[in-house]
């Protein structure tokens, strides 16, 4: 085969004409209608010198001037900065119009009922439209969950419950169940117990339960309740959760876990505790069908069967909501680059409705937008020179084009499947 020698100027010229030639793929389709699903922003942690931590360690926590899990004032200030941003894209994809404040058929803005969660839709709609008075729609009592978010156990049967234990321990480890789980984090727990010196806390001392590792590990799956586990898995997620909350606070490293951390490397090792928990407890799928049955129905009725009148509907839930949807959906295994976490404080989760302009069908597109770990602990404004980060995600059962696009035709075989 012969050699073909490009000039520079060639190939500068074909780089710009591939360029234009994916711009007007995109231009080929126009969006139709945007669901999206954010985890709150940044909160404070529920780590207190009274509260179950406080037992795990001689060392005093840090005191927030934010209460207990409530939104952080910074949490406040990097929501703003995601809805100016996302406002722009609505803009760009010619969703919205930048020149009026939008209506009811344009936005609907939907939170849990906590106060993080309203706190996290406040600041995104003052960024995200500056001067307009939209709703934010809550619809329970302040304090208490929204059926709609609370990733409850409604089967009261012993055969699910019997189902649902086997299916945590799967996820965990094909062969060894959670006990196996725990082994291989073992080395993550070691380290945390050293960081905050375990052997000398009140649970060691006074109980007499002197090895992390070896706290009783017991599922609890009760209808009305979050499932949930005891043992080193979840007392290192509620270690490792405090942990990370200072470092997006902005604190000093050697503040933060009494110097204990040295760098990102056991930063990631951690927080690997609570990622486990997070996708064994609500990502196995059982939990994962049972718990997200609501909102995915929820989701599917907005986008698929026009019950949501809006262009553009934000929710705003929790990491256990995106856990179990993402597993539910059977999204295949993704990476976020520049982040400790998979379901990241803030991070958005994009199920748009497109059309081919040509051919007039719609498409699907799932999109994970989220602030890297840098711009988070940074405080850094987001705008088209600094976007927050992006993961196009792809269902098992819808397949994805080069462009991300899956056929609208296939996402409601696979959501009427899923919800039958």
């Amino acid at each position: 085969m012969k050699k073909v020698n490009y000039s520079p100027l060639v190939c500068l010229a074909l780089l710009f004409s591939m360029a234009a030639q994916a711009a007007d793929d995109i231009n080929d389709y126009s969006l139709e209608q945007v669901v999206i699903f954010s985890r709150h922003g940044l909160r404070a942690p529920l780590s207190t010198p009274s509260s179950s931590l406080g037992k795990m360690t001689p060392n005093l926590w840090p005191q927030w001037d934010t209460k207990p899990s409530y939104l952080t004032t910074r949490g406040g200030v990097l929501e703003t900065y995601f809805g100016h941003y996302i406002n722009m894209w609505l803009v760009k994809n010619k969703l919205l119009t930048d020149d009026k404040c939008p209506t009811e058929d344009d936005v609907y803005i939907y939170a849990n009922s906590l106060q993080r969660t309203i706190a996290t839709a406040q600041f995104f709609s003052v960024g995200a439209f500056p001067g307009c008075l939209v709703p934010i729609v809550h619809k329970e009592k302040m304090g208490t969950m929204d059926p709609l978010f609370f990733p409850i156990i409604r089967d009261d049967s012993e055969a699910f419950k019997q189902r649902a234990v086997a299916s945590i321990n799967a996820t965990a480890d094909l062969n060894t169940g959670i006990d196996g789980l725990n082994t291989k984090l073992q080395p993550a727990y070691q380290d945390m117990a050293k960081i905050i010196n375990y052997t000398n806390s009140a649970n060691c001392k006074q109980e007499q339960q002197c090895d992390f590792a070896k706290q009783p590990t017991a599922f609890k799956i009760i209808a009305g309740q979050e499932p949930g586990v005891s043992g080193p898995i979840r007392t290192g997620t509620s270690i490792s959760d405090a942990f990370i909350l200072q470092y997006y606070e902005g604190a000093k490293l050697s503040d933060i876990a009494w110097g204990g951390i040295k760098d990102n490397e056991q930063f990631e090792r951690l927080v690997s505790i609570k990622e486990s928990y997070n996708t064994v407890l609500f990502g196995s799928p059982v939990v994962a069908k049972e718990v997200s049955a609501r909102l995915l129905s929820y989701i599917d009725n907005t986008l698929i069967h026009n019950q949501g009148k809006a262009k553009v509907t934000f929710l705003v839930g929790h990491d256990s909501n995106v856990a179990s949807m993402f597993a539910a959906l059977k999204i295949k295994p993704y990476v976020l680059p520049n982040q400790f976490e998979t379901t990241p404080i803030g991070g958005k989760v994009f199920f748009e409705r497109w059309k081919d302009n040509t051919s007039g069908k719609q498409f699907m597109k799932i999109e994970y937008k989220y602030q890297s770990t840098d711009q988070i602990r940074n405080l850094e404004q987001l705008n088209q020179q600094n976007p927050p980060q992006n993961v196009v995600l792809e269902m098992a059962d819808c397949p994805i084009n080069k462009q991300g696009f899956c056929p609208l035709t296939t996402f409601k075989t696979a959501m009427s499947k899923l919800l039958k």
